[in-house]
């Protein structure tokens, strides 16, 4: 398979999970030479390494490790025999990389001029955005991978389909829309982050109003970070809001990986 790359590129500009298995090295027979490439996912395989029962065996392999969700790549190696049906006595050692979509998701509603240098500044970190915006033409003609526009009229009706664990920030053109955005993130409690671009009495008059509207309780008000951004950057121009705004994001992040406990799994182990 010669376009694997850009078949590749396709998967993860839709967020779609795979495994890469190579064909480390053919010893004795075997079906295909050293170099040949499959992926995997979840419901379909595009190339091959041979066919018969080695290959499905290996697509078996990859969907157990998409299904478990392992993140370091492993090497397997096959030996040809009667019991895989393929009695012609050589070897193949495969590789399976895992290509998984960034679990670091950032929901970014807003795209005026802060959203756009945030946007810009988070290109080159491991991040999925989905960028929410209700007025068409306001997103960039092109946007790097794994940066996903979306037009919506509403919004916060965008907020009940993000990924658990999503950092979400509410930086439209409307405060109403802002208002309606950190209400519906709010009312989940499986959002990693929630913030707002704007001042502190900003904030207040938000936390006073969900309150009235029976939509906030002492744990919401600890939840709603506003003003977003790292303390003590400074500057009101838009890039610089931005870079305090990603390096908080960042920061949340190393914050919440540090509170996890780690699989280790060393890489290039060979499974029987």
């Amino acid at each position: 398979m010669n376009d694997w790359i850009s078949e590749l590129a396709r998967l993860e500009a839709d967020e779609v999970p795979c495994v890469l298995a190579t064909l480390l090295q053919a010893r004795g027979s075997a079906p295909r030479e050293s170099g040949a490439k499959m992926i995997v996912t979840a419901d379909r395989a595009l190339g091959t390494l041979g066919g018969g029962t080695v290959e499905l065996r290996a697509q078996e392999h990859a969907r157990t490790l998409l299904a478990a969700g392992e993140t370091v790549p492993q090497v397997q190696e096959f030996v040809l025999s009667a019991e895989l049906d393929q009695a012609c006595g050589g070897r193949m050692q495969l590789l399976f990389e895992p290509v998984l979509p960034a679990a670091f998701h950032i929901a970014l509603f807003g795209a005026g001029h802060v959203g756009r240098a945030l946007v810009r500044v988070l290109e080159g970190v491991a991040c999925r955005i989905r960028w929410v915006d209700s007025r068409s033409g306001q997103f960039p003609e092109r946007v790097s991978t794994g940066v996903h526009p979306c037009v919506a009229p509403e919004p916060e009706a965008e907020v009940a389909s993000l990924p658990s664990g999503s950092y979400v920030l509410a930086m439209t053109h409307s405060h109403e829309s802002d208002y309606r955005i950190v209400a519906a993130a709010l009312a989940r409690t499986d959002l990693a982050f929630v913030g707002m671009i704007g001042s502190k009495s900003k904030r207040a008059r938000f936390m006073k109003r969900l309150r009235r509207a029976g939509l906030a309780d002492a744990d919401a008000d600890a939840r709603l970070v506003c003003p977003i951004g790292v303390a003590g950057v400074g500057g009101k121009q838009p890039a610089e809001i931005a870079i305090a705004v990603a390096a908080q994001l960042l920061q949340q992040r190393a914050m919440a990986g540090e509170q996890q406990a780690p699989r280790m799994q060393p890489a290039g182990t060979e499974l029987s």
